[in-house]
Formats: structure tokens, sequence, C-alpha cells
């Protein structure tokens, strides 16, 4: 399948893909984008930054990139680049169905997206995901499975998500939530004629929540591609916003917190692919900074005092506002 070769590439920037959730709609529950995005957020504008964005991850190695239906128009800058650049066929694509965005493109919408995993959204979304990317997609997420999910036991939906995987695109799922753990171990008893249905999962795993490591190495395990997301928990784990435990580490290392609180995810065994959320192009390369990091044992255990309860995580990221 096309998304596996992600997972055994030798080049370290290959590890890290590059997520459009920031740039591809004007708010977004990221810290610091006021200082990121500016007043100038216009479709234009987040297009040309998208685009520069793109052009600077592939420069630098990076071949995984991953948008979402509710993720703006990232779908639509994401196709309008690939068009641009016919010759980058070595690039994989992955994108997530089971949000859609509400919020008409501003910062202040009363709610920016509604979650739905009913057949209904999945075709919808589907024919707008192909309108766009067409057979340049390769990964189709579902996108926040919880353990209540009807994803889980939609026969229905399961078999269309099949008869998707049988033309050639890779399913998986993402998962959010303090209950992280239980939904990946459900998704991994789902069957389809006796085969399992998804090949990838996409979880929020840090130095704050890493509740659901030990599921993800199972699913590793079981032969799916993990793919981390959230690594710097909304720029909670960044400049400034950094916990000291970071800043300290960062500065003995001579690099941004960014860069420790991704390396630290690198580093785990089962972490195919580890997502930058970066939003300006200097953000990226601070980021791919990651796999130079040097974290001892002393550094690992002072990271490790920064793990939050669960549920006390998910609360606080509930919290953030729509910058």
């Amino acid at each position: 399948m096309p998304f596996a070769r992600l997972a055994t590439a030798t080049t370290p920037t290959c590890h890290i893909g590059l997520g459009l959730a920031a740039v591809g709609r004007p708010g977004y529950i990221n810290l610091g984008r006021e200082t990121d995005l500016g007043e100038n957020r216009g479709v234009d504008e987040m297009r040309r930054r998208t685009h520069d964005l793109l052009d600077a991850a592939y420069a630098q190695g990076v071949r995984y990139f991953d948008a979402a239906r509710s993720y703006g128009r990232s779908e639509e800058f994401l196709a309008d680049w690939l068009n641009a650049n016919p010759g980058k066929n070595d690039v994989v694509i992955g994108s997530k169905w089971g949000y859609t965005y509400t919020a008409g493109w501003t910062t202040d919408a009363e709610q920016h997206e509604v979650k739905d995993h009913t057949v209904q959204t999945y075709e919808r979304q589907r024919r707008e995901t192909a309108e766009l990317l067409g057979d340049r997609l390769d990964l189709y997420q579902i996108h926040s499975v919880t353990p209540d999910s009807p994803a889980l036991t939609d026969k229905e939906l399961q078999a269309k998500l099949a008869e998707a995987a049988g033309h050639g695109i890779t399913i998986g799922f993402s998962t959010s939530g303090p209950a992280q753990a239980d939904a990946i171990r459900a998704a991994l008893a789902v069957t389809v004629d006796g085969e399992p249905l998804f090949r990838t999962v996409q979880s929020t795993y840090n130095a704050l929540e890493t509740s659901a490591g030990p599921a993800l190495a199972e699913a590793h395990d079981a032969g799916l591609t993990v793919i981390v997301k959230e690594g710097m928990a909304n720029g909670r784990l960044a400049d400034p916003y950094a916990p000291e435990a970071v800043k300290a580490v960062a500065e003995e290392v001579n690099l941004g917190c960014d860069a420790v609180a991704l390396a630290l995810v690198l580093r785990e065994p089962w972490a195919g692919v580890v997502l930058s959320g970066a939003a300006t192009a200097g953000q990226l390369a601070s980021n791919l900074h990651a796999a130079v990091v040097d974290l001892d044992e002393g550094r690992l255990s002072r990271l490790a005092t920064l793990v939050e309860e669960p549920r006390t995580y998910w609360e606080q990221r509930g919290q953030l506002p729509w910058h």
C-alpha cells in the first residue's frame, strides 16, 4: 500500500509529517496563533501560507501531508499544491472524514465543527474529498473515534470502508479524549470478512498525555502504522508556554522546546510518523531538529514528571480558545 513506505523510511525527517489543521482555516486552538498568523487570515493569504509550508516541508524531506474535511480548506489548498507540483509523486496524502467544518471562515463562530460518523456523512465527505484530491488520496481516516463511536459497530459503514480499501485506499482512524486506549483496542477488533479493517491509527501522545502509549504499541505489533498528533499539546509544550522542565532540557541541547517535545515522541519504537503542526516555515524547521535531540536518561526522567491524568489533560484542552 502507498502509505506503508513511510514506515520504512530511512531519512530521519521522513518520520515527521506535516499536519494542516493550523493553516487550513483561520481559527484553531493552538496557542500563539495571533503571533504566528497575524490579522491577515483571508483565504488567499492562508493558501499562500500553506503552499509555502508544503514547499519548505518537501525541500527538507517531509513526505507525509495530513488534512481533513473539517480543517477548513486544507484539502483544497493541498490539492492546489499537488496540481502545481505534478512531479512530486513521492508524497503520501492522508485526510479524514467525520467532522464538518461549520465556522464559515471566521474565528469567533459559536461552533467550528460538527461530528457525525454516519454512513451518510461518510458518503458525502468521501465525494467531497475525491473532487479535490482524486487518486492522490492514499489514506482516509475516521476522525476522532471514541469508544462509543458508531463507526466501531456500524456494519454498513464498515463494508463501505472496506470497499474503498479494495480500491487501493488505506483505511485508518484517529482518536481523541481520555479513553483513547479503549478506542484503539476496540478498533483493532473490527474486521470485515475476517480481515482487519484498519491499517493506521492516529492518536494524541505527548509529554503531558501518554495514556495511549501501551495501546499504540499493541496497534504497532498488530501491523498498523502509528501516526502521532498533537506532539506539542496544541502549543503547551512550545515556547513560551512550555513547562520549566522542557525549557531546561531545550537550553541544555541548544534547541527549541518544540524539538524537545517532538523528540520525546520520535524515540518511541511504535511511532511511525510524528506530525508537525507548524504554522510557519520557521516553526517547521525548528520542529525538524527533533531528529537530533539527545535525550539521555536524566533528561527523560525530568520530562516524565510532566505527565498529567488523562481527564485533566483533555478538560484543559477543551478549554483552549479558538484563536
